[in-house]
């Protein structure tokens, strides 16, 4: 495992800070080849690129799921699992739904002035919904139930298929659960690129918000300017913040679930305890033998390049490390999490306390876990309702109101050299004054 004594040099601070995603240059000729074929061919080179890409040979008329499979797949879960993607959306939704402004605020800024704002939905979105090696009910969930709360009219899904088309219907009855009734089998740059310019099946939309691997994340840069493409979210990363209070077991445990996502993703201990750099590692050993083949590969590929554990000087310098990195996902175990909360500037998300692992936050306690990546938790924000509403803000002066600032804004016209403005303020009362 890694073990990074600060202070670094600057070369290797750097690399820290910069973890797996940072570089996705090299698939962007491959992302415009891809994009340009698709908007000029259409379905035809989604088939194409679901059979290159991902080893799957759809028909036409398979790439869009219809709303009896949508409900079958719900249907045939067992009842555990039923349950378990209840639970999860009834908590995922009620926290969503106070995030929800009012529709319309207005105040009185000046006597005969008002001013506000009037939210909207957008018209429509695509959500990207990954599988990778597997399936992922828990992003369809944290996609899907706040774009219906906001209340946007058309969401439309795209997800890569599965060859066994039973390891869909997890995502698929996430999707029905969510209230989500349009979906397509496409996945990787040729379903950005299909909501970007529209296919003979598939709309174009006019934003696509969801995770996805350096591929994905190059077909958005590429389109970015044809379409929103929302935020970064890339590669899995995780900060535990500790101090001596820590239980060792319980940073081992939480230390390993963001590092089974894949060998490019980034978990980190950061503390100012030298007896934790002593006791972890061992147990991180110790517990990567009970975990699948797979999965203990991955763990052990992100300690070995992006994970470990950062000793700093003070818990001083432990926190402005993580406001430097601006993790994805953060742990505080500390003796008193709730007191270093307002010093947390930059987290896609925090859990507080030893009882609050990632996990929790990944599936079911409700707040939207598909955070921002790379370290762009500096001036982005997890997936909220806010992504699926625009705001447009309004204005109304009465004759009284507007006699108040009629010389203010012919001077500021004035003064920025707009003559029209100034006009459009100066002869607005001459002709009901005569």
């Amino acid at each position: 495992m890694n073990i990074y004594r600060l202070p670094l040099e600057e070369s290797q601070y750097r690399k820290l800070l910069q973890r797996a995603e940072a570089d996705i240059g090299s698939h962007l000729e491959l992302a415009a080849r891809v994009c340009r074929h698709v908007r000029e061919e259409g379905d035809e080179a989604l088939l194409y690129y679901t059979r290159t890409f991902d080893g799957v040979n759809l028909t036409r008329q398979e790439l869009k799921v219809t709303e009896e499979e949508l409900a079958a797949a719900f249907a045939g879960l067992d009842g555990k699992t039923r349950e378990t993607l209840r639970y999860a959306a009834a908590q995922i939704e009620s926290f969503h739904r106070e995030q929800l402004p009012p529709p319309i605020w207005m105040k009185e800024v000046e006597r005969g002035i008002l001013a506000g704002e009037k939210v909207s939905p957008l018209g429509d979105v695509c959500l990207y919904v990954p599988r990778g090696k597997g399936s992922f009910p828990s992003v369809m969930l944290m996609l899907g139930i706040p774009a219906v709360v906001a209340g946007v009219p058309r969401v439309v899904v795209t997800t890569p298929p599965a060859a066994q088309r039973e390891k869909e219907a997890a995502t698929l009855a996430a999707a029905y659960l969510a209230g989500v009734k349009e979906v397509y089998r496409v996945g990787g740059m040729q379903a950005i690129a299909a909501v970007a310019y529209g296919t003979e099946t598939i709309p174009p939309c006019r934003k696509v918000v969801g995770p996805g691997n350096a591929y994905v994340n190059a077909a958005k840069r590429f389109l970015y300017g044809v379409l929103d493409v929302g935020l970064p979210a890339g590669p899995s990363e995780a900060v535990i913040l500790a101090d001596a209070s820590a239980d060792p077991r319980l940073i081992a445990l939480d230390l390993l679930i963001e590092a089974e996502h894949g060998p490019d993703s980034a978990s980190l201990l950061v503390t100012h305890v030298p007896e934790l750099v002593e006791t972890v590692p061992p147990l991180v050993a110790e517990l990567l033998l009970q975990l699948p083949l797979e999965k203990r590969e991955f763990a052990a590929a992100v300690f070995r390049n992006n994970g470990g554990i950062v000793l700093t000087r003070s818990l001083d310098e432990s926190i402005s490390f993580v406001n430097e990195y601006a993790p994805e996902h953060m742990e505080i175990m500390t003796a008193d999490p709730f007191a270093l909360l307002p010093r947390i500037h930059n987290a896609g998300e925090i859990l507080l306390g030893s009882h609050t692992p990632i996990t929790l936050a990944n599936f079911l306690l409700g707040p939207n876990a598909i955070l921002p990546t790379g370290r762009f938790a500096r001036s982005y924000s997890g997936i909220s309702v806010h992504d699926f509403l625009k705001r447009s803000s309004f204005g109304a002066a009465s004759a009284e109101g507007f006699a108040r600032v009629q010389a203010a804004a012919a001077h500021f016209a004035q003064l920025e050299g707009f003559a029209a403005h100034a006009l459009a303020v100066l002869q607005r009362m001459e002709g009901k004054e005569k």
